[in-house]
């Protein structure tokens, strides 16, 4: 593997020093992880490794991390590896943290095998394909002592804060209920044979999951500008349940102050759970619900006894005893979103006995805890909890029955449930 090479110092503008640059590998180089790996590049980082199973998405991975190397240095840099296999990302003593962006089935073997290196790691949510997933994950960061970032990324937005502080502090009065607005459950895989290209390692596309035909559908070839609907098929995502719900179940749990220690106790399907594609609904020890309502432009609405919060990215409406206090739901709207929010604080906020952590950049937060050794504003626990939401969501769908949970377990009370929905087998050597 070639070694990272060194840029000189006059490159760095950050007050530190060339040393503290925190050397990054990618491990997934979708339309996520571009978008991550722009951001990271902009940063006090040194990219030094990218992994795809796909060689042309890989090898412009590369190109763009050499290319904006060599701007900085003013030279024709080659120092990143490409590799088809994160094994090879993960081995490098000279990597500090590793972002992965895979799909869903890929999550935790990758996580476990970064931590247990000795990496830091920022992991797409939602962070595990199971219950089971989650529980390792958490037991790996634990015994590595590792910081470990969700990228669950609506906590670094102002808005979501917001919304999560007024609840927590009571100014709508006592909470009745939560609505999250998301798509549907996923179904079984059953797309038809493809022609093969050349280019992609398609057993390791597959991974841990049942050996299938390759079709396009799951993994489209080369540079694409979508999210690839693998996540509509329970081998390998969890439908819209965990794609978008995991967004904003996260905040409907920050709100409720269930997110790092708790979650539900019972989840109910709808009756019509064999095609629903909404209505289940997630009961928490307090008596409140979660419900899974189909309409995404609503985002998370709180409901209280004296008024309600909606708030969405770049959106929120805040009503409080039939007058509305804030609402900023297009650019038409007056004033803007920041000068809204900072009303909102100034007037309902300022003395608040609830402070949540407050979080302007992911990634920035990501590498400040790297610098400071503290856990970041999406820790494991965080998004292995929401990532358990989701999935006890997807099993009443899948199963039609009524689950009773223990959350600080993660397993199954009352004699419902299966423990074998608990997780997946693995297909060959893999495992977390």
């Amino acid at each position: 593997m070639a070694a990272p090479f060194i840029l000189p110092s006059h490159i760095w503008s950050a007050a530190t020093g060339p040393n503290s640059r925190v050397t990054m590998g990618f491990v997934g180089m979708g339309k996520q992880s571009r978008g991550l790996l722009r951001g990271f590049l902009s940063r006090d980082t040194q990219v030094v490794a990218v992994c795809d199973v796909d060689a042309t998405r890989r090898e412009d991975a590369k190109r763009v991390v050499e290319e904006h190397y060599a701007k900085q240095a003013g030279s024709g840099f080659k120092g990143c590896i490409a590799t088809g296999k994160f094994e090879e990302v993960v081995a490098r003593k000279d990597i500090d943290a590793i972002v992965i962006a895979t799909p869903d089935h890929w999550h935790a073997i990758i996580c476990c095998a970064a931590l247990n290196a000795g990496k830091d790691v920022y992991c797409e949510k939602p962070l595990t394909q199971t219950v089971a997933e989650a529980v390792a994950v958490i037991g790996a960061v634990g015994k590595n002592k590792r910081v470990f970032q969700t990228g669950s990324m609506q906590r670094s937005m102002k808005e979501f804060r917001v919304a999560a502080e007024l609840v927590r502090n009571g100014i709508i009065g006592k909470l009745e209920k939560i609505e999250c607005g998301f798509g549907g459950p996923p179904k079984p895989c059953d797309l038809p044979e493809d022609a093969m290209e050349p280019g992609l390692d398609w057993d390791r596309w597959l991974g841990p999951t049942p050996k299938r035909p390759y079709n396009a559908i799951l993994s489209p070839r080369g540079i694409h500008d979508n999210f690839p609907n693998w996540r509509l098929y329970r081998e390998y995502g969890g439908g819209m349940v965990t794609d978008w719900g995991a967004h904003h179940l996260d905040i409907a749990q920050w709100g409720l102050g269930e997110d790092e220690n708790g979650g539900p106790v019972e989840m109910e399907p709808p009756q019509d759970w064999q095609t629903a594609q909404s209505g289940g609904v997630l009961k928490y020890a307090s008596g409140i619900p979660v419900i899974h309502i189909p309409e995404r432009e609503k985002g998370v609405v709180f409901h209280g006894a004296d008024g309600t919060v909606m708030v969405n990215r770049g959106k929120i409406q805040f009503d409080l005893r039939g007058e509305t206090k804030a609402k900023f739901l297009s650019r038409e709207d007056v004033p803007s979103l920041a000068a809204q929010l900072a009303k909102v604080e100034k007037e309902f906020l300022a003395d608040a006995k609830v402070k949540l952590y407050a979080s302007d950049n992911h990634q920035d937060d990501f590498l400040g805890c790297i610098r400071s050794r503290k856990q970041p504003i999406a820790r494991v626990e965080i998004g292995a909890r929401t990532a358990t939401c989701c999935h006890l969501l997807n099993l009443g769908y899948q199963h039609g029955q009524k689950i009773k949970w223990n959350p600080a377990a993660f397993q199954f009370a009352g004699g419902t449930g299966d423990v074998s929905w608990l997780k997946r087998p693995y297909r060959g050597n893999w495992k977390v």
